[in-house]
């Protein structure tokens, strides 16, 4: 899941408008498409927890009350935050936070189920039930919530979740809101009742596709200041005719996203072999052309931590002493890409010969 950022890769121009629009058509505003990622190769530092309480949310969504099974408390966490849940099968899955930021003895997430998914969801829906332990690992946050007068919130189906928070956030700052939700269905969406007690129908503008078709984000961006941040969650096509429609109202600096893929334009690359030198031994390896930078460090016995290896969850973040990165992840804004300081070693490689690494 991608960092609080300006839009990164290639954004498209107002003349890709139309085409963006039409693709989010073809795929439903409510995708099942979620955060996933394999068990990690080393596991953040975690701690035990079980399911104090489930309950259905909307249709194929369950929510999940998440509590420390010593008793302790939770490491405290902002909105936009996310954990790596680790299952009792082996599996590890992301989910955003959902819940209050001040209660330091309950995580709150909700699972959309994903039946062509690599059975996470599956197994969370049907064999997760109360009491059962898990492992859970600190929030990571890489959609940071930022101060400002006003703010555009704009989710599609799942994609809500990381939003609630800073929903919240907004209102007890005193700041103006609003917020479009966009969904296949009405019984598909979740919290739609949570967001509107909190502001209102003039502030929330609800509309599932099945009854309204697709939601209008160009008159949303209308309304857009040049102090209004705008927030968006959900399925790729919703975020691109999203980025689509913020360049071509020169809002591209206004846009915050979370990301629940690499874009096809931001993995593709011709692959290369390089090397990559540990700084702090002087070693140095070849980067054969189909192993990533994290496969080759972990089979010559670096401790990396890794979650996701799609460069959406910033879990292996390592710095970069000397060298050109191909960027490769929706992590990094484009200011921290052209610096060149940090990469995703899961996808990211080389645009020379030999990279330095700060480890």
């Amino acid at each position: 899941m991608g960092r609080a950022q300006h839009p990164s890769g290639h954004l498209p121009n107002a003349g890709d408008t139309a085409r963006l629009v039409s693709e989010m058509q073809r795929t439903m505003i409510g995708s099942d498409t979620v955060p996933t990622d394999p068990t990690p190769t080393h596991p953040q530092s975690a701690l035990t927890a079980y399911v104090h309480g489930r309950r259905m949310v909307a249709e194929n969504v369950v929510e999940l009350d998440l509590r420390p099974l010593d008793g302790s408390r939770l490491p405290k966490w902002e909105p936009g935050a996310h954990i790596n849940i680790t299952l009792p099968n082996g599996l590890v899955r992301q989910y955003s936070l959902c819940g209050y930021t001040e209660d330091e003895t309950n995580y709150q997430v909700a699972v959309l189920l994903a039946p062509d998914g690599r059975g996470g969801s599956q197994f969370i829906h049907e064999t997760l039930l109360e009491q059962a332990q898990i492992q859970i690992s600190a929030p990571r946050n890489n959609f940071q919530f930022e101060s400002a007068p006003s703010y555009l919130f704009i989710a599609g189906g799942i994609g809500i979740t990381p939003l609630i928070p800073m929903i919240r956030a907004a209102e007890d700052a005193g700041a103006e809101w609003k917020m479009l939700y966009g969904g296949r269905t009405a019984t598909s969406m979740a919290y739609v009742d949570l967001v509107v007690d909190l502001g209102g129908e003039h502030r929330v503008d609800v509309v599932p596709q099945d009854v309204h078709g697709l939601p209008d984000i160009d008159k949303a961006l209308s309304s857009v200041r040049d102090d209004t941040l705008v927030y968006s969650c959900g399925p790729e096509p919703l975020l691109r005719a999203v980025e689509g429609l913020c360049e071509a109202r020169d809002l591209a600096s206004n846009l915050r996203l979370e990301r629940f893929s690499v874009p096809k334009e931001v993995a593709a690359g011709v692959p290369t072999s390089f090397e990559v030198e540990v700084f702090s031994t002087g070693d140095v390896f070849n980067v054969p052309a189909d192993k990533s930078v994290l496969d080759v460090l972990l089979t010559n016995g670096l401790e990396i931590e890794a979650s996701c290896r799609e460069g959406t969850c910033g879990t292996c973040e390592t710095g970069v002493l000397e060298g050109a990165v191909d960027h490769r992840d929706v992590v990094l804004s484009q200011a921290e890409k052209a610096k060149g300081e940090l990469m995703m070693v899961c996808v990211s490689r080389a645009r020379c010969p030999r990279l330095v690494l700060d480890l």
